[in-house]
């Protein structure tokens, strides 16, 4: 299964030169820097004179950004402390080799005494793009059918025309010191991971190298971690030339997936005219020709470079791409290659104004945009761990575009935000903004002031993705409780849906037109590279619509300074949406509630009001002899129902017959359960290509059927690891995270699970992106999720409202029953 282009994460490591900021000399003092810098993040390379920086893998190229401008800064920053400068590039132009030296390591040192010459001259440095690609095999096929394209990639990263103090005619002489080495060069044409690592065994046995670290060619299946790697560009002093190779390696990995799954054959070319085609880009960069490909022919640098553009352009816009990289290729293009402005910075002012431009440059480009330093936020993030964090960077920098939050916040301190609090609380009880779970007295609904943003790529991606998922739920619900064509095409097994709790005999009451699933309610979670996965589908009665609206008007009372500036939507387009989702069909609509002793009353009371309708309880409904339903005196063609229907039904048998007589709709429709099923949530994917005839664009969570035998033995042996699940659970009910469990834990639910493994299913944990939470006047990363809404009327529309849902310190489940908050949220367009 190929990957979809914007789910592919893609991450990059950097390798930058130290010189002396007085003699613009390359010197040997990284060990200087990495002990004052995060090992996870900075790392020694063969020469004392090199550090290597390690980003985290994302999906967005924005993020990917913001973290190499974090991981720039670091550098820099201490390298200042010492008097040095950072340079960014493939060689450095000034170098004393007797005063350099290779890392006191065991196997550097080896590498010094068996090569020599090549590790003694390895003072240089190189840009390296990981895509991830867990699947060996198909690695191994993609590094030889991108490597007709390498030489482009190359040539617009070029930026080493000096070595050892002279021009070597050639904008990346880098490479030429590169291909010195017995496994440097284009990727081997080879069809398997066992033929690749057959090769690796090898060159092993030879002796010519020492280890499956030493393969170097340009495209390789990485020796550490499920990715593709580009080793062939030269380190880059602009972040923006970084950008665009990361975004360009990306869009040909995705495409030759596609080829491949498609049966397109490769490009033909042979490692000898690759190796050709990457000296002539060494040789002339942008400035000159490149060998383009397709056509065989040499042709100016920028008509190849607009032919790999054009060619990648359906998978760049796919991911949203396409703007970004297209541009950065437009400007990379205009100016030239870093080579080309060494080579006029020298005719200025000789190699030392060469060194002063790479240390300028790459000093510049430790910002993709301004990153002020906000003396009492920092105050507030001190030690905050921002691994998996949506709005904070490593080194507590904002990401974009939290920077005017992090404004706000600053300027209101600790003491300030701790005011605005007791603000909240006052509005909130004067709201009535009260949630009770279980028999607990009523509690204010947990609020974070802290708002989360989404930005509008990644809300774009999600919309589309929940609009396809709601129509693909009500296609399953309605062949359900009818024909069942699914399960006599075998797409998903009858006994599957038979045996499911959800299935109740009142959902083959709805008459065949009437919209099931009025309001979808799904929940979303973001991993820390950025991707987002489905975790779970409510097509009962899915609360939490008045909730994100409420925190809106909250949020506005309170700091209102910073939600008049948000550039997000008013809650009122929800209400609309809402309303005429539920009316399509019917005119006179009441809300059905159990009352004040539901824990989400609040909410109730609020949609009714909002939407100008009754809120009724099953005592207040009727049912004449006509099967007319009645509120009172007033009739009712559509209840709204917040109540379970075994409750209401319990209330009100009549409502059945009314039901059934198309005298009545109820949204959401009874029945819907099985939807909500977890074990029927592993199928829909299957239900998207089976009734909407395409690809899924949403994630789900890798599931496993407990009722299945295999799975089960898979879920027992790895029940510490995984999530279960029971199929009918909601909000949060009798969930089980396998690494949080204790011992006791574990051993009950797998007690359970052994004795009805129908009723259960496992998912992989997924690692939840945190976000900074107010608490005891600091700022803390907490797991969150984002329930979504779509209604579904004479249209398929995604709310354009959310609720994000806030876990408490320490857990990963962010349900309110479970003691878990919220945030306003605002969904940039």
């Amino acid at each position: 299964m190929v990957e979809r282009p914007g789910s592919v994460v893609v991450g990059v490591e950097e390798e930058f030169h130290l010189v002396d900021l007085a003699t613009r000399r390359l010197v040997p003092r990284a060990d200087e820097l990495l002990g004052r810098l995060r090992p996870d993040r900075f790392s020694s390379e063969l020469q004392r004179s090199v550090v290597e920086t390690n980003s985290r893998p994302f999906v967005s190229l924005v993020d990917l950004v913001e973290d190499l401008s974090a991981l720039r800064r670091a550098v820099v920053d201490e390298a200042e402390r010492f008097g040095l400068g950072v340079v960014s590039a493939g060689t450095v132009p000034i170098v004393d080799m007797a005063a350099l030296d290779i890392t006191p390591d065991p196997r550097y040192e080896n590498m010094l005494e068996e090569y020599q010459l090549l590790a003694r001259e390895q003072l240089i440095c190189g840009t390296q793009v990981h895509v991830e690609l867990a699947d060996r095999d198909l690695a191994v096929r993609v590094a030889h059918r991108i490597a007709p394209w390498t030489p482009v990639l190359l040539a617009l990263s070029a930026s080493s025309p000096f070595w050892l103090g002279e021009d070597t005619g050639y904008a990346s002489a880098r490479t030429l010191l590169w291909s010195r080495w017995p496994t440097a060069g284009p990727a081997p044409r080879v069809e398997s991971a066992a033929e690749y690592d057959a090769l690796i065994a090898d060159l092993i046995r030879t002796g010519v190298i020492t280890d499956p670290g030493m393969i170097y060619y340009d495209v390789r299946p990485s020796s550490h971690l499920p990715t593709l790697e580009l080793r062939v560009p030269d380190a880059c002093p602009r972040i923006q030339d970084v950008t665009l190779l990361a975004g360009l390696f990306r869009g040909l990995v995705v495409a030759e997936l596609a080829a491949i799954e498609a049966g397109t054959p490769p490009l033909t070319a042979r490692s000898e005219l690759v190796r050709a085609q990457t000296w002539r880009a060494a040789r002339e960069g942008l400035e000159g020709e490149l060998v383009d490909p397709v056509s065989g022919r040499p042709f100016a640098a920028a008509r190849v470079v607009h032919g790999l553009l054009e060619r990648l352009r359906p998978v760049l816009e796919e991911n949203g791409d396409w703007d970004l990289l297209s541009v950065l290729a437009e400007t990379t293009l205009e100016r030239g290659s870093s080579a080309a402005g060494q080579r006029a910075a020298f005719a200025v002012g000789g190699l030392e104004e060469v060194v002063d431009l790479l240390v300028a440059e790459t000093r510049m480009h430790t910002e993709w945009e301004p990153h002020a330093r906000r003396t009492e936020v920092m105050a507030m993030l001190r030690g905050y761990d921002s691994s998996a964090d949506e709005a904070i960077v490593f080194d507590k920098t904002a990401r974009r575009p939290y920077g005017m939050v992090l404004t706000a916040f600053d300027r209101l301190g600790p003491d300030g935000i701790a005011e605005r609090e007791v603000r909240r609380d006052r509005v909130q009880r004067s709201l009535g903004m009260y949630f009770r779970t279980g028999d607990e007295e009523e509690r204010l609904f947990p609020f974070d002031l802290f708002p989360r943003i989404v930005a509008g790529q990644d809300w774009r991606a999600v919309t589309t993705g929940l609009a396809q998922r709601a129509k693909a739920l009500e296609a399953f619900l309605n062949d359900a409780y009818g024909e069942r064509e699914i399960v006599r095409d075998g797409v998903v097994p009858g006994a599957l849906i038979e045996s499911s709790p959800g299935l109740q005999p009142e959902g083959a009451l709805v008459r065949p037109g009437t919209v099931r699933c009025a309001v979808t309610g799904t929940d979303l979670v973001r991993t820390s590279a950025g991707r987002w996965y489905v975790l779970e589908d409510n097509l009962r009665v899915p609360s939490g619509i008045g909730y994100a609206m409420a925190n809106r008007w909250l949020a506005a009372r309170v700091l209102p300074e910073l939600v008049r500036a948000a550039p997000t939507s008013s809650p009122r387009r929800a209400v609309a949406l809402l309303r005429d989702a539920l009316t399509h069909q019917s005119g006179a609509l009441a809300l059905v509630t159990e009352g004040p002793t539901d824990a989400a009353h609040y909410e109730h009371q609020l949609l009714a009001s909002e939407m100008g309708v009754p809120l009724v309880r099953p005592r207040d409904l009727r049912v004449d002899e006509h099967l007319r339903v009645f509120a009172g005196e007033i009739p009712v063609e559509v209840l709204y129902r917040r109540i379970e229907e075994r409750d209401l039904f319990a209330a009100v048998p009549a409502l059945r017959d009314a039901l059934a007589a198309g005298t009545l709709t109820l949204a959401n429709a009874p029945g819907n359960g099985l939807g909500d099923d977890k074990a029927l949530y592993a199928h829909v994917p299957d239900f998207i290509t089976y009734y909407l005839n395409e690809t899924p664009i949403l994630d789900n969570v890798t599931t496993y059927l407990c009722r299945d035998p295999a799975q089960l033995a898979e879920v027992l042996d790895r029940l510490a690891e995984l999530v279960a699940k029971p199929v009918d659970g909601y909000g949060g009910q009798g969930v089980v995270i396998g690494p949080d469990a204790s011992p006791e834990e574990l051993e009950e639910v797998r007690a359970l699970i052994v004795a009805e493994p129908s009723r259960w299913i496992a998912q992989e944990t997924v690692e939840l992106s945190t976000h900074p939470t107010f608490a005891a006047g600091r700022l803390e990363p907490r797991a969150v999720d984002l329930r979504a809404f779509v209604c579904t009327g004479a249209e398929t529309e995604v709310v354009p409202l959310a609720l994000t849902r806030v876990a408490p310190a320490g857990s990963r489940i962010v349900n309110s029953s479970r003691g878990g908050g919220s945030k306003d949220t605002w969904l940039l367009a």
